[in-house]
């Protein structure tokens, strides 16, 4: 399932290959978010040319709308969105944490209050398996809270013992599916085994939590390892905390992960941060960053953003950076994209959403390369240093806020 490949002697980084039932994925690897089925402003042909290996489709939103029985109806959530490659699907306990309207946590699951309508709704760990079993998602995610930032010890201590708990829960609804029970041997996931057929290769990942707290991140790793599943994730950062806090978070659990097993860092982050966890033996990673600053006019180049609102590039006749072989970067120029983000014209955010994929995609391409070729520790202390991020798209990040027009 997973290949270790090529390790740098200067760092924790790694080269890997993970194979799923919808094909290969090179490691170190960038999940765009493809939150509702689609990823925003692109259509699958356009991310296949961008060669995105994997995408990331969010429970929870799919399980509000447009609802399992309609994904169900059109076979899964490949077919639903005409996407051939890797789907990870996450478990929806973040959103629940940070978009449902009331919510009550129990050991049995989460009710709660969709964002949408405001209907009432609950999520356990089974209905979880169910809904990622529906949506036929090669990479699932178990159920696990996600606590806020900041937290108290005791709170972080009780979150990270019940996500163990249901990550056990979420593990017996899997093996049931794969072993071929019956709804009668399995009476609490009956609709899950009832989609077999869709999960006979579905990877399941668990989540370490714990806070911020050193010693719960050891004992969450710890326990969800001795669970044995395909992959592990570190849950519980980007969720406002400062950055120090964020590394220390994955430094705390890296260590206790098994080499042959690839590792996520959910939610993360900026091009630096990327490089920054790699070298702490981190494989995979989805945020929105580059999408959503996309959309309010942001690029991504080698030495920072830039905000194509700004007077300053309205008669600027080069590309958002030169060199870069991105669909925007070949043919544009900056002052037409700024004219086309001013007049609001939805070219002028898809063009930037094309760059700022094809960056992230590429900057997975040299680590992978620089890892292979011993230069890793090289290229990311010269990419860091040389990278300005300006505040204001970090608060794009931790709030969810596009940031006030220039």
């Amino acid at each position: 399932m997973f290949e270790l490949l090529a390790q740098d002697l200067q760092s924790k980084a790694r080269r890997g290959r993970l194979t799923t039932a919808h094909g290969l994925i090179e490691t170190p690897a960038f999940m765009p978010v493809g939150t509702q089925g689609t990823v925003k402003a692109l259509t699958p042909r356009e991310l296949r040319e961008l060669k995105a290996q994997i995408i990331l489709g969010n429970t929870y939103h799919l399980f509000v709308r447009p609802g399992i029985d309609v994904i169900r109806h059109f076979g899964g959530l490949h077919r639903f969105m005409n996407w051939d490659r890797p789907i990870l699907t996450d478990s929806g306990g973040y959103q629940i944490f940070s978009l449902a309207k009331l919510r009550k946590i129990t050991e049995e699951g989460v009710h709660f209050q969709n964002h949408v309508d405001g209907m009432s709704a609950f999520i356990s760990p089974e209905i979880a398996m169910e809904i990622q079993a529906t949506l036929g998602s090669d990479l699932a995610m178990v159920l696990d809270e996600c606590p806020p930032w900041p937290c108290d010890y005791d709170y972080a201590a009780r979150s990270a013992e019940m996500t163990t708990r249901w990550a056990a829960r979420c593990k017996a609804v899997a093996s049931a599916v794969l072993s071929g029970q019956s709804s009668a041997q399995s009476p609490s996931a009956p609709d899950a085994l009832r989609t077999a057929h869709a999960t006979a290769r579905q990877l399941l990942f668990a989540i370490v939590q714990g806070a911020t707290f050193d010693d719960l991140r050891k004992e969450s790793a710890q326990a969800i390892v001795d669970l044995d599943f395909h992959g592990y994730a570190i849950g519980g950062v980007s969720v406002g905390e400062p950055e120090e806090e964020m590394i220390g978070a994955v430094e705390s659990s890296e260590p206790f992960l098994p080499e042959d097993k690839p590792r996520y860092a959910m939610g993360l982050g900026t091009p630096p941060q990327l490089l920054e966890m790699i070298a702490r033996g981190m494989d995979m990673f989805d945020c929105v960053l580059p999408t959503r600053l996309a959309r309010n006019g942001t690029a991504f180049t080698r030495m920072g953003t830039v905000n194509l609102k700004n007077a300053e590039f309205a008669l600027d006749k080069s590309p958002i950076e030169e060199n870069c072989t991105c669909p925007a970067c070949l043919e544009f120029t900056r002052g037409y994209i700024r004219h086309l983000i001013k007049a609001e014209e939805i070219l002028g955010l898809r063009l930037i959403t094309l760059h700022n994929l094809h960056f992230y995609f590429d900057l997975m391409r040299q680590a992978r390369e620089q890892i292979e070729n011993g230069g890793f520790e090289e290229f990311r202390k010269r990419f860091v240093s040389n990278y300005r991020t300006r505040d204001v798209d970090l608060a794009v990040t931790l709030e969810g806020r596009a940031p006030a027009s220039p």
